[in-house]
């Protein structure tokens, strides 16, 4: 399914195994690098873990490679920044690749913007960042007397060339079992969340479905983008930032 927004076009991949998504992403980063259309593309994976640039191979990964292979999850050093994440079917994953240049952290925001305002339409209002930590998180919930953020929502980026790569993992109706594979991006007193889990959690019915997911991702991106200067910048000297 193709749909087009003003600014930017969105592409959706449907469930695809985490190398040929990768793949894809090159192929329109280089595109929209030489100066083609910014592109946002959604996507589902198979289970998988990704090493990101803070990742020190894998340290926060809690089970043995052997256990993740006869599990069938594979294990990808990536580009992108921040340390260990999982994807895997019922988390939606948007990659922005979209130019940047040195507007890092501006970009960050934006996407965060976008993930909070897909949340609220979803019916979870209380969506909000973290200060001090990449994501969108909900409300903290109290366990045995002690208090847990509740993380909903990754973000890892890289940009070459001026454009951004990666972008944001939201989970819909996640296999949360899944993140007991790791310590979600090294974070000790964080829980990860989804919105069928919040669902359940606030007895709210029935969860969106991911296809509802997606339709308010994408407009929450055509409404924080909205005013975004899609000027293409001169590449970055050195690459990744």
């Amino acid at each position: 399914m193709q749909a087009s927004a003003e600014s930017f076009d969105t592409l959706d991949l449907g469930l695809i195994p985490y190398a040929d998504a990768w793949a894809l992403q090159k192929q329109h980063h280089a595109r929209v690098a030489a100066g083609g259309q910014p592109t946002l593309l959604l996507a589902e994976h198979p289970p998988v873990l990704t090493l990101g640039r803070k990742a020190k191979e894998g340290q926060n990964i809690v089970v043995t490679r052997d256990y993740l292979d006869s599990q069938g999850v594979a294990v990808y050093e990536v580009e992108r920044g921040g340390d260990v994440t999982y994807h895997g079917p019922g988390q939606l994953v948007g990659y922005a690749i979209f130019p940047v240049g040195r507007r890092v952290a501006d970009f960050l925001r934006l996407l965060e913007g976008a993930a909070i305002g897909a949340l609220r339409t979803l019916g979870l209002p209380d969506a909000r960042p973290n200060p001090g930590y990449a994501g969108v998180y909900v409300d903290p919930r109290t366990v045995n007397g002690r208090s847990y953020d509740q993380k909903i929502c990754s973000f890892g980026v890289a940009v070459q060339r001026g454009v951004a790569l990666h972008g944001l993992g939201l989970n819909v109706n996640t296999n949360l079992q899944h993140f007991e594979l790791i310590l979600p991006c090294g974070l000790q007193d964080t829980h990860m969340t989804s919105v069928e889990r919040e669902y359940e959690r606030r007895g709210l019915g029935t969860p969106p479905d991911m296809q509802a997911a997606k339709q308010a991702l994408t407009t929450a991106f055509g409404t924080v983008f909205e005013s975004y200067d899609w000027t293409l910048p001169e590449a970055v000297a050195g690459g990744t930032k």
